[in-house]
């Protein structure tokens, strides 16, 4: 008897679950399974439909599936099969990355984030010393310091473009990245700023400036209109260059430059993530306990003291996962719609390279629907969800922003 209330109620716990098993099946395994199979075929134009045989392209391709068969479209050439070799995706997007000029590469950039990596341990070591000879931020300004010298020293800027003529994939990955690492520090800038103007108890207007500085994050919804704006703005006969020859200045194609255009693209970005922070940090703003301030004043710590002593610790929990989810996301990994309405991932460097602001996501958009490369796509696609994934663990292990959930 007791067996039997055992499978019920191992039944009624399975049946509320099973919804959400099936949507991770159907919309999270499935894609991530045929993604990874799609990586290793000679999936393109030429080759587009399976040819329905018995093993994993009869199970994983839904134009084989007996409800789908019927609608399947005839390609342009043979069936896509298994590439010869295996690994063909992938080293075609790997290029000459792994031959002994390009790793002496990575390695001379490699060697430049050494002081820095030993200035987080120090700071990690020290940071719960409130008294110490050397500040935090005097270790990492150091450290700075000495990683650029060992850069230009060891020709850094030399190895750091024969990385990028290695590989278009790394070419299109360290753009990136660099992407990232300049949207997410000016996201918190203006963010942690407007809160803590936001956070003052007596600013005149309170509300009206609420209300004004989240309109951005709410255009979000729509930035590939509003990123027309941003290029409007920007083209040839655009706003500032009307603007400038009324200053008798020569107008500037700021869109046929590479690093104009990354630079605007960045610009809108900003506009359009900033109040994401902003809304987040005030909150964590108003969490902490006012006793603090207090106790502080009485001590004789100034405003700055304060900030760095009591605020900044406070808002660690809040702001590390915002700036893991804002790297992944709107700050480069996902970002799309704006990068395209501005440039299309442009000014165009030839045919078959990637263009001059080309990220993962619009690189990816032309290898699907312009190239129609899709095993190539696929390779691309398992190496970024590789990489981001260590990333995000290594984030999360570093930061240990999960810790109290499983203490």
């Amino acid at each position: 008897m007791a067996q039997v209330r055992g499978w019920r109620k191992v039944l009624t716990v399975l049946a509320f679950i099973s919804p959400t098993l099936i949507g991770i099946l159907i919309f999270s395994i499935y894609p991530i399974l045929f993604n990874t199979y799609i990586s290793f075929t000679n999936r393109n134009q030429f080759h587009p439909n399976p040819d329905c045989a018995v093993g994993l392209t009869g199970l994983l391709e839904p134009t084989c599936w007996a409800v789908f068969k019927k609608h399947a479209v005839t390609g342009l050439g043979t069936p896509f099969r298994l590439q010869t070799p295996l690994f063909g995706n992938y080293a075609s997007l790997m290029g000459t990355f792994f031959t002994a000029p390009a790793l002496l590469s990575v390695l001379k950039v490699a060697v430049c984030f050494i002081p820095l990596i030993v200035a987080g341990f120090i700071n990690r070591r020290y940071s719960r010393e409130l008294e110490r000879p050397i500040s935090a931020g005097t270790v990492n300004l150091i450290a700075v310091i000495l990683g650029a010298i060992i850069f230009f020293g060891l020709s850094g800027l030399s190895a750091f473009n024969s990385i990028l003529a290695s590989s278009d994939f790394f070419t299109v990955f360290l753009r990136t990245i660099l992407f990232v690492v300049v949207c997410i520090p000016l996201f918190f800038i203006f963010g942690m700023g407007l809160a803590l103007l936001l956070n003052v108890k007596d600013l005149p207007g309170k509300t009206f400036f609420r209300v004004v500085l989240i309109v951005p994050w709410a255009a979000s919804n729509v930035s590939i209109m509003m990123s027309l704006v941003f290029r409007f703005f920007f083209s040839e006969t655009g706003t500032l260059n009307q603007l400038l020859h009324i200053l008798n200045v020569q107008p500037v194609i700021f869109l046929n430059s590479s690093l104009w255009t990354f630079f605007i693209i960045v610009l809108a970005n900003v506009w359009y993530s900033y109040p994401f922070f902003m809304v987040t940090i005030l909150g964590a703003l108003q969490s902490i306990p006012a006793e603090l301030y207090e106790a502080a004043e009485v001590d004789g710590a100034n405003w700055g003291q304060k900030l760095t002593r009591i605020t900044m610790p406070l808002l660690r929990p809040a702001v590390v996962p915002l700036i893991v989810l804002s790297a992944i996301g709107a700050g480069g990994f996902q970002m799309f719609g704006t990068a395209w309405a501005i440039n299309q991932g442009g000014p165009s460097q030839g045919a078959g390279v990637p263009g001059g602001t080309d990220l993962v996501m619009t690189y990816a958009y032309k290898q699907v629907f312009q190239t129609n490369a899709y095993g190539r796509m696929g390779a691309f696609a398992v190496i970024i969800f590789i990489m981001l994934f260590i990333a995000t663990i290594a984030s999360l292990r570093v930061s240990r922003v999960t810790k109290g959930a499983y203490e």
